[in-house]
C-alpha cells in the first residue's frame, strides 16, 4: 500500500513527493516560485521553508538555488526556521510606536519567557514549546487604529497591554482543550 503525502504534526519535513507535486502545479505559471514556496509552507507543520524544500524546488524548476533563496529570504512572509502554531506580529510603524507597541512588544516577550529577544538583533522569536512565534513587522498600514497587532492573521487595533494579556491567556487555554 502506497503512503500518502499528507503531512501530520509528527513529521519533521515534508515529503518530497509532496514538494515535487506542489512544483507539477504551478510549473509555467506567472509567479510560480512565489506560489510554490508559499503553499509549500503553508503545508509544513511549522509553517517553514527547510533548506531541503529549497534545493528540491530550484532542482524542479532548473533554476540556481541562490534564486529560490533569495526570494525566500527577500519576503518577509517566508519563514526559514520552525514557527510556532500562533503567531504574533506587533507592528513597529511610526504612529504604533507613539502610541506603545514597544511597551506591547515587551509585554509579549515576558508573558513568553523571552525576556532576552533584541528587536534590533532578530527578526523574530518562537518559545521553546512551538506555541507562539512573535514578529515584528514595519507597517500594517492600520496607523489610524494604533497600536495594531495581528494574531493568527487577525487584526487587532488600539491594543493595550491589558487586551493582549487577555489574548495570550485565551490563546493559552484553547490550546490546553
Amino acid at each position: 500500500m502506497k503512503k500518502s503525502p499528507a503531512i501530520h504534526q509528527s513529521e519533521p519535513e515534508l515529503a518530497p513527493v509532496l514538494v515535487e507535486s506542489t512544483i507539477n502545479t504551478y510549473r509555467g505559471k506567472p509567479g510560480a516560485l512565489l506560489s510554490i514556496l508559499e503553499e509549500l509552507q503553508n503545508l509544513h507543520p511549522y509553517r517553514y521553508l527547510e533548506e531541503a524544500t529549497l534545493a528540491q524546488v530550484a532542482s524542479g524548476l532548473h533554476i540556481p538555488q541562490s534564486q529560490v533563496y533569495s526570494v525566500a529570504t527577500f519576503y518577509s512572509y517566508f519563514n526559514l526556521v520552525p514557527q510556532g502554531k500562533h503567531t504574533i506580529v506587533v507592528c513597529r510603524g511610526t504612529a504604533c510606536h507613539t502610541r506603545g507597541s514597544l511597551a506591547l512588544l515587551q509585554e509579549a516577550m515576558y508573558r513568553l519567557g523571552h525576556e532576552a529577544f533584541r528587536e534590533a538583533d532578530e527578526p523574530s522569536f518562537t518559545t521553546a514549546d512551538r506555541l507562539f512565534t512573535v514578529k515584528t513587522v514595519a507597517c500594517f498600514g492600520q496607523c489610524a487604529l494604533a497600536p495594531v497587532i495581528a494574531v493568527d492573521g487577525r487584526i487587532y487595533s488600539r491594543m493595550n497591554v491589558r487586551l493582549l494579556a487577555g489574548l495570550l491567556e485565551k490563546i493559552r487555554k484553547e490550546t490546553k482543550k
